[in-house]
């Protein structure tokens, strides 16, 4: 019966004593930054890590990776916070988000993130590219949005400057995206394009033109 009870959970076996949950107090120190800057500062009632991007960035890898950390299979909660700069381009969304399994040599990592300025806006298409998700190398965002268009993006309520409760739930070659605490994920990835295999630090993650915040980060581990 025991044993029944456990597989009928799911994911829900995260959650068991057996895994290890680990609080994060987030510091400059804590992290190595990649073509992002790091700064740490008081926001809307929370002590947060602040990223930026000072120029434009050779490649997807903007981000700040957590020193001394792996990460397999387990969930990655955090509060994040992004917004478009002051001198950014009409394209810019405040896209922020959180990377997992990078490798040691950030050649290979899987990405959630959100674009803040989409949740409420009047055109539903946008709404709809709320969350995604992309892999490094190989499956950035546009490569996903033309072969497959709408299964590797989805429509989440949120608020650019606002904090945002995000939730990554990883089983070997399958993610979940859960967004300001809803019961159900915003968005299911059930083929993780680097494989079920790969280990790696988790990175605190940013795009062209945002200003993004970090706080509440925890992570628990299934292995």
């Amino acid at each position: 019966m025991k044993k029944s009870l456990l597989i009928s959970l799911g994911l829900g076996i995260f959650m068991l004593p057996s895994s290890k949950a680990q609080k994060i107090s987030l510091t400059p120190a804590k992290v190595v930054p990649c073509q992002v800057t790091v700064t740490q500062a008081a926001y809307k009632g929370k002590t947060a890590l602040v990223l930026q991007m000072p120029q434009p960035a050779a490649n997807e890898k903007t981000f700040a990776v957590l020193k001394n950390t792996s990460f397999h299979n387990g969930v990655i909660e955090a509060t994040i916070s992004g917004q478009p700069e002051a001198n950014a381009g009409e394209d810019a969304r405040g896209f922020v988000g959180i990377a997992f399994r990078v490798a040691a040599d950030t050649s290979q990592m899987e990405l959630f993130y959100i674009r803040p300025t989409n949740g409420r806006v009047s055109d539903q298409v946008r709404r709809n590219h709320s969350t995604q998700y992309v892999s490094l190398p190989g499956y950035p965002w546009e490569r996903l949005r033309q072969e497959t268009p709408g299964k590797y993006e989805a429509y989440a309520d949120m608020v650019p400057a606002q904090w945002t409760r995000v939730k990554i739930e990883v089983k070997d070659e399958t993610a979940k995206f859960y967004v300001n605490g809803a019961e159900q994920p915003a968005l299911i990835v059930n083929d993780l394009k680097q494989g079920k295999d790969l280990h790696g630090s988790v990175a605190l993650w940013i795009g062209p033109g945002t200003l993004g915040h970090f706080t509440d980060l925890k992570i628990t581990k299934l292995d």
